[in-house]
């Protein structure tokens, strides 16, 4: 019984450990120690700037404001607005918004972002597509940053960087440190080759590599780049090129969004199974460690708990890990009950890591419980 308890622990902690510091550690030396340069350099190749839009009255006109500011040749740009059922004036908003380059598609009825963007890419006329969401704002020298990186032919698709304004409390400050050493990682991932995964809110890709979705797919800004990658090209991140978004102040703000995000990844297996076949996706490993096994998480943190307490009479080695669990468990708790502590990094990070693994753990719940995810 103890042998078995044994390796339990040692299961746990070593997934866990490969998870959280041994996969991006192992990317960052092969970064450092192998890194693949991008020949990139200024380029215009002619652009439709792609965006799915739901209920976007409120954010549609600031966001083409945005776009209007690209530093990039305006006869060179078009831009679609895919309304998806919206019963708002989004549509109405964006037609009299007063920029000739800007079409409209109207849908009357609600089917989800992936059948939006299969529609407008269908009607785009440019080399490239920019995908971006509704509601960040542009640096206007974003657009012309990705583009220089499909100078070189292979890369197939650029994701730009999305930072995080305005954390105000300290679960917003908790959700800005995760979201700086998720950026780290794919930092990283693209400077050793493929990144996994882009922010949907900015990134370019090379029409002629983009595939129609399936109806329903919740993370297009995973299964594009996987495509990509598969289609032998890389996807890299340019951290020079720019989308502004307010961090989530609340757990009850963030938490639908991120269980919506982390149940995409059990989707992403049912609608793409090849992504588990290591002779047919090339970023296998990286894929993996940086998606699935995230999702194990909150699972091997139970685990962990529970035979690190039923061994810490009999092994050092598991009675300081039970303490160092505790010791997290305060600080999430500290964290929670009061404010200030929260600038402190430790604490930051403790809640950061708690968030993320209860919502992960909710993820994997609401995807057994109910295979159709939210379309929007």
């Amino acid at each position: 019984m103890m042998a078995a308890g044994y390796l339990v622990f040692w299961l746990c902690a070593l997934l866990l450990a490969h998870i959280f510091v041994g996969y991006p550690l192992c990317v960052w030396l092969q970064a450092r120690l192998f890194p693949r340069a991008i020949a990139k350099q200024p380029c215009t190749p002619t652009v439709t700037v792609v965006i799915a839009a739901y209920e976007g009255a409120a954010h549609i006109e600031a966001k083409l404001v945005s776009l209007g500011a690209l530093q990039y040749p305006r006869e060179l740009v078009d831009i679609l607005v895919a309304c998806d059922g919206c019963t708002d004036d989004t549509a109405r908003r964006a037609l009299q918004f007063g920029d000739e380059r800007v079409r409209v598609l109207e849908y009357p009825s609600r089917r989800g972002k992936a059948a939006c963007l299969n529609d407008a890419v269908r009607h785009a006329r440019g080399e490239v597509l920019l995908m971006t969401d509704l509601r960040q704002r542009l640096a206007p020298g974003a657009l012309q940053e990705l583009v220089a990186n499909l100078a070189d032919p292979s890369v197939g698709a650029v994701g730009g960087e999305l930072m995080l304004s305005d954390p105000e409390t300290g679960f917003a400050q908790s959700v800005d440190a995760y979201w700086r050493y998720e950026k780290l990682i794919r930092h990283a991932e693209s400077r050793s080759g493929s990144t996994i995964g882009v922010s949907g809110a900015l990134y370019a890709i090379r029409r002629s590599l983009f595939q129609p979705l399936p109806d329903g797919t919740v993370l297009d800004d995973v299964l594009v780049p996987m495509r990509v990658i598969a289609s032998g090209h890389r996807v890299v991140f340019e951290p020079a090129a720019v989308a502004w978004d307010r961090v989530t102040q609340a757990p009850t703000e963030e938490r639908r969004r991120k269980i919506r995000t982390l149940a995409g990844n059990c989707q992403l297996i049912q609608l793409a199974p090849w992504l588990l076949l290591p002779w047919r996706n090339p970023a296998w490993f990286r894929f993996v460690s940086h998606k699935l096994l995230r999702l194990l998480g909150p699972w091997l943190l139970v685990g962990l708990a529970i035979s690190s307490a039923c061994l810490a009479s009999s092994s050092l080695v598991c009675a300081a890990t039970l303490a160092l669990l505790l010791l997290a468990s305060l600080l999430v708790v500290v964290g929670r009950l009061q404010p200030a502590p929260v600038r402190w990094l430790p604490v930051r990070l403790a809640v950061a890591f708690f968030y993320l693994n209860l919502f992960a753990a909710q993820a994997v719940v609401t995807f057994a419980r109910n295979r159709g995810l939210h379309l929007w």
